[in-house]
């Protein structure tokens, strides 16, 4: 009997899923060059270099300083679940597709929208513990939701963040906000079985992703899958700059025993998944984020 390794034989299939499902997955892939291995604790270096000072024209240098120090993050967002499967519910000519139903179903339902909650949500606390950019008294509306964006954008600009690779992710309720804002120019397409497009994939060069509103709570019960807790409030938008958040999988497996494995498995399937990841804002690129939230 056989113990399959499908974190290794489905990597394709759920990168692609992640990619197509997965809305904060732009976020697991920013600052590459930051890895989390051997420790659970991660350090990232800040470094401060001084500036420049007047030349004298004599022999040598003006000699500047240096100071370094290192910013701790913990990681702590570790999950896992197993499914034990009676070998009378699964045919053994479609156990291949008894287990990718499993699976399916288990990212789709659980593992999925479950990293985006624990994401965003991890991404407000970080937000709020900084002191950073965080709009909960002004309503938004279709008269002023232009001038809000437009106000944080320029926040932005004057602190640096890079102006390409913003992205602007919305409840449904917010996109449809900006379908309906004053003042915003609308190309209307359509298509040859004169369809209608009238989405709006980016403003202002920002990429605009939609989120379900489920999916963007400042606060989750995570002690059986994922819930809002009572007294979440609702993020309604974050505008960002994928550079100021470290986010990243440190530990995923993914196993399937077969009949036989050992005494647990016995005659039966024994699924198991684990996931180990979090997400980290960094101290000095706060400015890189900006959310509005609307308070329960």
């Amino acid at each position: 009997m056989a113990v399959y390794q499908y974190a290794e034989q489905f990597t394709q299939f759920l990168a692609q899923k992640y990619e197509k499902e997965l809305c904060s997955d732009a976020l697991m892939h920013s600052n590459p060059q930051i890895t989390f291995l051997n420790a659970q604790t991660i350090k990232l270096p800040r470094l401060t270099l001084s500036g420049y000072k007047d030349h004298t024209r004599t022999a040598g240098f003006n000699a500047g300083t240096i100071s370094n120090d290192w910013e701790p993050k913990k990681l702590a967002h570790d999950r896992d679940i197993e499914f034990f499967v009676d070998p009378m519910d699964i045919d053994e000519t479609n156990l291949a597709l008894s287990v990718a139903n499993i699976q399916n179903t288990f990212e789709t339902e659980q593992a999925i929208p479950e990293k985006d909650c624990y994401n965003f949500s991890k991404l407000h606390t970080e937000l709020t513990n900084f002191h950073g950019r965080i709009d909960s008294t002004t309503v938004l509306t279709a008269q002023n939701i232009l001038a809000i964006f437009d106000e944080e954008m320029s926040k932005m600009d004057d602190a640096g963040v890079p102006v390409d690779g913003r992205i602007l992710y919305v409840t449904p309720t917010v996109n449809k906000l900006l379908k309906e804002a004053d003042g915003i120019q609308r190309t209307i397409t359509v298509n040859s079985s004169n369809a209608v497009n009238r989405n709006v994939h980016s403003l202002d060069d920002v990429t605009i992703k939609m989120v379900q509103s489920g999916r963007m709570k400042t606060k989750y019960n995570f002690t059986d899958g994922c819930v809002a807790a009572a007294d979440a409030d609702q993020i309604n938008f974050i505008l960002v700059h994928p550079s100021c958040v470290v986010a990243r999988d440190k530990y995923a497996y993914i196993s399937l025993f077969t009949p036989g494995t050992d005494s647990r498995t016995a005659d039966g399937y024994l699924y198991q998944n684990r996931n180990y990841w979090d997400l980290f804002l960094i101290e000095r690129k706060v400015a890189g984020c900006a959310m509005h939230v609307t308070k329960h």
